[in-house]
């Protein structure tokens, strides 16, 4: 089976590792991580890679939440066939999965961190927030956070420090988890699974008649 993967630039590296992992024939293809900090052009991105993929793949994974689209890309590929959502709200949630929930119950004023934007917070979050040229509007953004957890999916000095560092920056109590990629690749093997049952039972019919 030959999977297509459209993907925020935030965990291409880890579909990749769970892809190559599962030994999957794939192609994938990113969309820009900036696209966070103006959600309504996730879907618009999404759909302009997709097109003229939809006949090359027997199954199609878009590797988001709904990322504050408001919908918009879940209505988006409800007119795609084959085309399948990682089911989830956010990448926090694909990787942490009940754990992310229990952290957001019990500290309500977190702000999280993955891997990729540890390594990139400056970039896509202090400056892509306009902060560098107006630090004193950070209150205005982060005045209402207490802690940032950091959620590291592969264990990497120079990211937990870089996490401390933007701790720091924010001026709140520093956190981290061991998330793995066990829950994302448990979503995205399901995903898979499923699209191949119903591959096997569409010939099986075409067989039969």
């Amino acid at each position: 089976m030959k999977i297509g993967i459209v993907a925020c630039g935030a965990i291409v590296r880890e579909l990749i590792a769970i892809a190559n992992r599962q030994q999957w024939e794939y192609e994938l293809t990113a969309v820009p991580a900036q696209l966070h900090n103006t959600p309504e052009r996730i879907a618009p991105a999404v759909q302009k890679q997709l097109d003229g993929w939809a006949e090359r793949f027997d199954l199609i994974l878009v590797g988001y939440g709904d990322c504050g689209s408001r919908g918009a890309l879940d209505e988006l590929l409800a007119g795609y066939e084959h085309v399948v959502r990682i089911p989830g709200p956010h990448c926090y949630e694909f990787y942490a999965g009940d754990e992310f929930q229990r952290q957001s119950q019990e500290q309500p004023g977190t702000f999280y961190l993955t891997d990729f934007l540890a390594r990139h917070f400056d970039k896509l979050v202090w400056r892509g927030l306009g902060l560098e040229a107006h630090p004193e509007l950070a209150p205005l953004y982060f005045g209402n956070y207490t802690d940032l957890l950091y959620i590291q999916q592969l264990p990497a000095h120079a990211e937990s420090e870089r996490a401390k560092a933007a701790a720091e920056k924010l001026g709140v109590r520093y956190r981290q988890v061991e998330s793995g990629l066990d829950e994302l690749e448990r979503r995205l093997v399901g995903i898979v699974e499923e699209r191949k049952r119903a591959q096997i039972s569409m010939d099986q019919d075409g067989m039969q008649r």
